[in-house]
């Protein structure tokens, strides 16, 4: 699983960051620290995500 986990691990990393930016920069906040606390913010929820994921992928 942890193979699985790697794998996975990039690719919803950077859906949840690219979507944190967006929301933040659609809610009109340009400034770098909301921009950078967005994709932090996403970077860090898809650890648990992948993780869970990676469980119910290998479990199918």
């Amino acid at each position: 699983m942890t193979r699985l986990f790697m794998l996975l691990l990039p690719i919803i990393m950077t859906s949840l960051a690219g979507i944190g930016v967006v929301v933040v920069l659609t809610m009109g906040l340009y400034d770098w620290r909301s921009i950078l606390m967005a994709a932090g913010a996403g970077a860090v929820l898809a650890l648990p995500i992948t993780w869970f994921v990676a469980r119910q992928v290998r479990g199918a």
